[in-house]
C-alpha cells in the first residue's frame, strides 16, 4: 500500500528562500516543526529597538508561519555572534562554527521533543540544508527517518570555477578563500546520508554530478516565490528614448564578488562609458576595485531585504551575470516587479531568451555590453519583456506538489 509521508520537520539556518519550503508544507498541513536559528515575531521585545538596530535579524519572521510550530534559538544566536566578534573569527572559521552551533542546538531540542515525535504514527521526513545537516542526519537516521538535503549551491564544482576566476583577475583583491578540505568531506557525508538531494536548477544538478553525486539521487525543484501584494498592481514604464537626462538604469543586486560576474560587468561598464547608462550596485562589496570607478557606477552597498523593493521599482533591467548560482532568487523578485533580466546560463531557468529578458551567450564584458546596447537602442523591447514577466510557475503550491512527488515521499 502506498502511504504518503505527511509529517515534515524542517531545520533551517537563516531565512533562505523566505522560508518557502516550510511555508509550502505548513500551507498543506504537513509541517510538524520548523527549527531555525532566529525567529522574531511582531510582539518580540527586539521590535521595540530603534529601527536601524538589528534590522536584518528583526526581519526573521513570516506571517505564513505565525500559526506553525516554530522553535528558534534567537537569544543564543545573539550571544554566539557577539562571541564570534570578540574572538575575531571570520571567513570559513566563522561559517563552520555557526553551522556547528546551529546543529548542536537543534539536536538538543530534538532530544527534548523525542517523546512527542515518538507518538507519530509514521516516520517523519527530515529536511535540512547543506553544510549544516551532517549531525542532524546522523540523529534522524538513528531514528529511522527519511532524510532530505536541500543543496544551497553547486558545491565544490562551483568553488573550482571561482578559483579559476580569481586566478584570471589577480588585480581584484578579495578575502575569498577556498573551503578547507574537511568542509567538503563532511558535505560528501551529508550527501551519503541523504535519501534525496534537492537542487534548484539543472546547472546545480550537473555540477553535483561532476563531483560524483549520483544523478538518480538528485531532484530538481525550482525555488518558489510569493510576490508582495503591491507588486501585482505595479506598472513599469520606459521612455521612448534613453538619454543623459533619463539613462538606462541597470540594477545589480547581490554580493559584489567575482563569482557574480563582477569582472565582466566592470569591463562592460568601461565599454559603455560614453552611453546614457548607469549601474546601480546594491550589495556588500567583497572585492577591491583597482581602477577608479567612473560616474556610471553607483556603489549603494548592502541594504535590508525590505529596502530592495525601491530598487526593483526604479531600475529598468536586472543584470545577473553570475558564473555560478544554485538558482538566483533575485530573478524571481525582479520578475515579480515586472523587471526584464539579463542573465547567464549558470543559474535557475527563469529567463526565456528574447521573451522576458536576454540570456548571455557567455559571461564576458563584450557580451554584457552587447546585451545592454540592445536594451539602450530598443526601449520598446524592454517594455515587451516586462509584459511577459511571469512567476506563476514558481509558487508555493507548485513547490508543495513537487515535494510530495519526490520518490522518497511514498512507501
Amino acid at each position: 500500500m502506498i502511504q504518503k509521508f505527511s509529517s515534515w520537520i524542517c531545520c533551517q539556518l537563516g531565512a533562505r528562500e523566505h522560508y518557502s519550503i516550510p511555508r509550502s508544507l505548513n500551507k498543506a498541513g504537513q509541517l510538524t516543526h520548523l527549527i531555525t536559528d532566529a525567529w522574531v515575531p511582531p510582539d518580540s521585545m527586539l521590535n521595540g529597538l530603534p529601527k536601524p538596530l538589528l534590522a536584518n535579524l528583526r526581519e526573521r519572521f513570516h506571517t505564513d508561519l505565525a500559526p506553525a510550530s516554530v522553535y528558534a534559538f534567537t537569544s543564543s544566536l545573539i550571544g554566539f555572534e557577539i562571541a564570534q566578534r570578540i574572538q575575531k573569527k571570520t571567513g570559513w572559521e566563522q561559517i563552520i562554527a555557526r553551522n556547528d552551533w546551529f546543529q548542536k542546538n537543534a539536536i538538543r531540542l530534538l532530544y527534548k521533543l523525542d517523546t512527542q515525535l515518538f507518538t507519530l504514527n509514521y516516520r517523519p521526513t527530515f529536511f535540512a540544508y547543506s553544510y549544516a545537516a551532517l549531525k542532524l542526519f546522523h540523529y534522524a537516521k538513528a531514528k529511522g527517518w527519511r532524510t532530505i538535503l536541500g543543496q544551497i549551491d553547486p558545491g565544490p564544482f562551483e568553488e573550482k570555477l571561482v578559483m579559476e576566476e580569481h586566478a584570471r583577475h589577480p588585480t581584484y583583491q578579495s578575502n575569498w578563500q577556498p573551503a578547507p578540505s574537511h568542509y567538503w568531506t563532511k558535505w560528501h557525508q551529508e550527501c551519503s546520508l541523504a535519501d534525496r538531494i534537492i537542487v534548484n536548477s539543472l546547472w546545480s544538478s550537473e555540477a553535483l554530478q561532476q563531483v560524483g553525486i549520483p544523478e538518480h539521487k538528485i531532484d530538481i525543484i525550482p525555488l518558489a516565490y510569493q510576490p508582495p501584494q503591491q507588486a501585482y498592481d505595479f506598472v513599469r514604464t520606459y521612455p521612448s528614448v534613453f538619454s543623459d537626462e533619463r539613462p538606462l538604469r541597470v540594477l545589480f543586486l547581490g554580493q559584489v564578488i567575482l563569482r557574480k560576474g563582477l569582472a565582466a560587468l566592470l569591463e562592460a561598464a568601461e565599454l559603455l562609458n560614453d552611453q546614457p547608462i548607469e549601474f546601480w550596485m546594491v550589495g556588500s562589496k567583497g572585492i577591491s576595485i583597482p581602477q577608479p570607478s567612473h560616474g556610471k557606477l553607483q556603489w549603494i552597498g548592502s541594504v535590508s531585504r525590505s529596502a530592495t523593493v525601491m530598487y526593483y521599482q526604479q531600475a529598468d533591467v536586472l543584470l545577473f551575470p553570475t558564473l555560478s548560482d544554485g538558482f538566483g532568487l533575485t530573478q524571481l523578485e525582479a520578475q515579480a516587479w515586472k523587471m526584464p533580466i539579463i542573465t547567464s546560463k549558470f543559474c535557475g531557468e527563469v529567463v526565456k531568451d528574447q521573451v522576458n529578458g536576454l540570456i548571455l551567450p557567455q559571461v564576458s564584458g563584450q557580451a554584457i555590453a552587447q546585451a545592454l546596447k540592445f536594451c539602450l537602442n530598443n526601449p520598446w523591447q524592454l517594455e515587451a519583456f516586462a509584459k511577459n514577466t511571469d512567476t506563476s510557475s514558481f509558487n508555493l503550491s507548485q513547490l508543495q506538489q513537487s515535494l510530495q512527488a519526490l520518490p522518497y515521499a511514498v512507501i
